[in-house]
């Protein structure tokens, strides 16, 4: 091996095992700032020319996730996810209605709006809404987390590693939720099961609920504009139109306003995310420039990799050591050289989402509901988050290789 080599598999496996890990000991160094110094190291080492990292940098997928990150925030700011989710708890009568209500709520709106923001408004409400109803909250709280999960498997625009699918695959909006919609909706309805399954006692009495009138700020001008330019950026993503530039211009037009300052909506934007984008772009370009990408491949066609089962299974156990975006990035060569590259992309989104339910830290998703809860005085344990999500991911995963299976 060469200089470049070694400096490229050095650099990348110290990039990867900081994101893991999340933190580099004695260090104050995050996910982000393992991903930029991974990309400068491999701009100094030579393995990358300035014009070469630029140009790895994948800008389609950091436009739709900015695109979309305005968009959300705008409807956060409007109060149109409180106020949704009050109107359904407002008209809920039963334990288990409750807790459909929840999923559903959770799930749909994860699907088009980005899992982390849909639990970040829903934590307090369900955790505000059991409490003056003296229910337990632990089970609705663990709803929120796998459904929004589950939910966002659906779309492109559901979580960051689908953006960055969508952009990489060129999968049209429509083609990818018509693979993967039927086996979120399947997972949401398994989500609902197995709650109900493993907190029976919560829902067997079958309580009558008092109506719970929920306050919600609402600013109706903005709720009303941010809800039209919402609607009709998922029009122009079913009609084919590239996402991208969509979800980028509905953002554009929601910062024209009179209303609202611009601070308030740069502060709901996750900046560092779309930094860690860039740099793991950048360190992953740099590691498919060295040899190790051949005989890689030949191992992975050696393991069968390109069959939905192995490649699922390979997905989400992956997703689970390094997270799943740069699982993503890591498994793209593979994906690449498939013979029915579409396909494969499509089971690396379903493995990848659909994985981050087997843990608490399996998701960033999970990791707010637990931190806000915690906040409502409301504990979810390590142990009793996994006797709930580590059966649903095993299960959900099976359906979406059957169903991925007949559809290819």
């Amino acid at each position: 091996m060469d200089l470049h080599t070694v400096s490229a598999t050095v650099i990348f496996l110290f990039t990867i095992v900081v994101v893991a890990a999340g933190k580099f000991p004695g260090l104050r160094m995050d996910r982000t700032g393992a991903a930029v110094i991974g990309a400068a190291l491999m701009l100094g080492a030579g393995v990358l020319s300035p014009q070469q990292a630029y140009g790895a940098i994948d800008l389609d997928t950091i436009a739709l996730l900015f695109g979309m990150m305005i968009v959300a925030a705008n409807l956060r700011l409007s109060g149109f996810f409180g106020l949704v989710s009050a109107w359904v708890v407002r008209h809920v009568r039963r334990p288990l209605w409750l807790l459909a209500a929840i999923v559903a709520v959770s799930g749909v709106f994860s699907a088009f709006f980005v899992n982390d923001t849909i639990c970040l408004v829903l934590t307090p409400l369900v955790c505000h809404v059991t409490s003056r109803l003296k229910r337990n909250p632990v089970p609705y709280l663990l709803a929120v987390a796998m459904a929004a999960n589950i939910g966002s498997t659906a779309t492109i625009t559901g979580n960051p590693q689908n953006m960055l699918i969508g952009s990489m695959s060129h999968i049209s909006f429509s083609a990818f939720a018509a693979a993967l919609a039927p086996i979120a909706g399947i997972g949401l309805a398994l989500t609902v099961l197995a709650v109900w399954l493993l907190y029976r006692s919560e829902f067997a009495s079958g309580a009558r609920l008092e109506a719970v009138q929920e306050t919600v700020r609402v600013s109706r001008p903005l709720l009303w504009r941010s809800a039209a330019v919402s609607a009709a950026m998922v029009a122009f993503f079913f009609w084919g139109q590239p996402v991208p530039k969509v979800a980028l211009l509905a953002g554009a037009v929601l910062l024209i306003t009179r209303r609202v300052h611009p601070e308030k909506i740069y502060r709901q934007i996750d900046f560092p995310l779309l930094v860690m984008f860039a740099g793991l772009f950048v360190v992953v370009a740099g590691i498919e420039r060295t040899p190790w990408l051949s005989d890689l491949v030949a191992i992975a066609q050696r393991m069968q990799l390109e069959r939905i089962p192995v490649l699922s299974a390979f997905t989400a156990v992956l997703s689970n050591i390094v997270s799943n975006v740069p699982a993503v990035l890591m498994l793209r060569p593979f994906v690449t050289h498939f013979h029915d590259p579409h396909r494969g992309w499509l089971v690396l989104a379903m493995a990848s989402t659909l994985a981050g339910n087997f843990t608490i830290t399996g998701s960033v998703a999970n990791l707010i509901v637990v931190q806000h809860a915690r906040k409502e005085g409301v504990d979810i344990t390590f142990g009793g988050y996994f006797r709930l999500g580590a059966p649903l991911t095993v299960i959900t995963i099976i359906v979406g290789v059957l169903l991925l299976g007949v559809w290819g």
